[in-house]
């Protein structure tokens, strides 16, 4: 099964997208039509307006396993990866 925004309400317990995988508690982030992120807040919000423009409700997702941070596109909330950014320089010893 393909892994929708549909599929993700479906098997939630109480109708929202999750915020987090299970297993696992991964962060999930949200894209919307113009492949923006949203967070689960502001995606949850996007889907239940019917007066929203549809190229800005939530159509994908994916576990932000690794990786810089994501900012949402509407409220700018700071989406930090599970495992942080690689490429970021570690604090040196003085």
């Amino acid at each position: 099964m393909k892994p929708t925004i549909a599929n993700l309400v479906e098997r939630a317990h109480d109708g929202k997208l999750p915020a987090y995988a299970w297993p696992g508690g991964y962060p999930i982030v949200y894209l919307d039509g113009n492949n923006e992120t949203l967070c689960p807040d502001c995606a949850q919000e996007a889907l239940d307006d019917p007066d929203e423009f549809d190229e800005w409700k939530p159509e994908a997702w994916f576990v932000h396993y690794e990786g810089s941070s994501c900012f949402c596109r509407e409220c700018n909330k700071e989406m930090e990866s599970a495992y942080g950014d690689p490429d970021e320089e570690g604090e040196e010893d003085a």
